[in-house]
């Protein structure tokens, strides 16, 4: 039977705002999308939510996209490397933990999605290539490497997002413009095969072909004969040409659009009687059904005679893409941008791959809730019935996120001639309306530049 001392400190820690953390940041998030980036960073350290104990991960995330976003690449690394270390040196708050399972799961520290724990060592290793810093971006390939192990052994099931190709085409471009060819061969081929494999069919994102052109010369470079024929092959490319090579290169990351932000749905659920020592939670309508123990007789007895009760889930939603496309013109010759990462999908999808997991902890929650309201009833009516609307107040999804991630990521390769290159960036609206920006870049021999573009616009979220 749970103490009254736990009930009584779950009271305590009872958050009763409905708003979801997408919503009780209006401030911060205003200022973000409309570009306002001063002005985001200001209202992000004056927010009080982002100021709590239990979302330190997701204030640092933040403050490092926005630094980023101002060139200031060396304070965005700090910011980004607190998230990093946050994330591994994290301990668990048994009590919080506790508590939970009375409350809501917002109370606990987040922790992160698998593709938020990924993203922050991609952004510190495009701010060392930006800050021709290319042995600390390097540290951060293996940083991402370990990250991606550790996801991959995470999952046994193939069909969950358990590996990231267009982290593993980063390192490859990363070793490829450090010079190292053997390990970006390496890094090219198994980003090849997860596109292939997984994000073919899970997210409808293929291979760019700038992966497999830099496949090809990486192998050709390395005297891998068998390998070359075999990848040109299966390519068509039986006129590709691995000589070719300009004075330098220029990779330029697209960050477009606007990354899900978390809601919450809710279903209905009755308790039913089960066999032995089981009580049933069960939505007939949705044709859900899951068992739950209970050991006390009484209690037993009592959780069958309860009405029906809402319970709550976390839920994604999109905002979808204000511009379709995008392509770079320089030296008489036009380069488009190719999709290399969705990570609107992918934030969909890691969600998905846990949600029997989330229904079990959250059914786990309600259950735990409907026995200690039984247990105070059986002590004081009044503190029962107070228990039972502050269930049903506190019933809440976790709703916590990366906001300021963009939806999806596109890059080129774009070869450069020695000395001052002028370019147009060209980025394709709704009506096909395009707006363009110039850039100019000035590229010394054998040097690969680094540059990322951000744009904030999105259409109104869709549910």
């Amino acid at each position: 039977m749970l103490k009254r001392s736990l009930i009584i400190a779950c009271l305590m820690m009872l958050v009763s705002a409905c708003a979801t953390f997408y919503e009780a940041s209006q401030g911060f998030n205003h200022e973000f999308e409309n570009g306002n980036i001063n002005e985001a960073l200001t209202q992000l350290k004056n927010d009080k939510q982002y100021h709590k104990a239990n979302v330190q991960l997701l204030y640092y995330l933040n403050v490092g996209v926005l630094r980023s976003m101002k060139g200031e690449y060396a304070k965005s690394n700090k910011a980004f490397e607190k998230a990093f270390l946050f994330g591994e040196d994290y301990k668990v708050n048994y009590f919080t933990e506790a508590a939970s399972f009375l409350t809501n799961p917002g109370i606990t520290l987040y922790r992160g999605e698998d593709h938020e724990n990924l993203l922050p060592l991609y952004y510190k290793a495009l701010n060392y290539l930006k800050l021709n810093q290319y042995e600390d971006a390097l540290v951060e390939c293996r940083r991402l490497n370990i990250r991606l192990q550790q996801l991959s052994d995470k999952y046994a099931n193939p069909q969950k997002y358990q590996r990231d190709a267009f982290i593993h085409n980063l390192m490859g471009i990363i070793y490829q413009a450090n010079g190292d060819w053997n390990n970006a061969f390496i890094a090219y081929r198994n980003a090849l095969e997860i596109y292939n494999e997984d994000y073919t069919t899970m997210f409808n994102v293929h291979a760019p072909e700038q992966l497999k052109r830099d496949l090809l010369i990486s192998a050709w470079r390395l005297g891998f004969t068998d390998e070359y024929t075999l990848f040109r092959d299966q390519f068509g490319w039986s006129d590709f040409d691995p000589n070719s090579q300009a004075d330098a290169d220029l990779v330029f990351m697209w960050h477009n659009g606007l990354g899900p932000v978390k809601s919450e749905w809710s279903i209905n659920f009755a308790i039913t009687g089960g066999p032995d020592n089981l009580v049933v939670l069960e939505n007939a309508g949705k044709s859900l059904s899951f068992p739950f123990p209970v050991y006390d007789n009484d209690e037993r007895k009592s959780l069958k005679d309860l009405e029906m009760f809402r319970v709550a889930f976390p839920k994604y939603v999109e905002r979808p893409l204000y511009f379709s496309a995008a392509s770079i013109t320089t030296n008489g010759h036009n380069y488009p941008l190719e999709l290399a990462e969705d990570i609107n999908k992918i934030a969909f999808k890691s969600l998905e791959d846990r949600m029997a997991l989330e229904f079990s902890k959250t059914l786990l929650r309600a259950a735990l809730k409907k026995a200690a309201e039984h247990s105070l009833k059986k002590e004081h009516e009044g503190w029962g019935a107070v228990l039972g609307a502050v269930n049903a107040m506190s019933e809440k999804a976790d709703t916590r996120n990366w906001q300021t991630l963009p939806h999806s990521i596109s890059y080129a390769r774009v070869p450069l001639h020695e000395g001052a290159n002028e370019t147009q960036f060209t980025i394709t609206g709704p009506d096909g309306k395009d707006t363009q920006y110039s850039f100019t870049y000035q590229a010394q021999k054998g040097q690969t530049l680094f540059h990322t573009f951000t744009s904030l616009e999105a259409k109104p979220a869709r549910n």
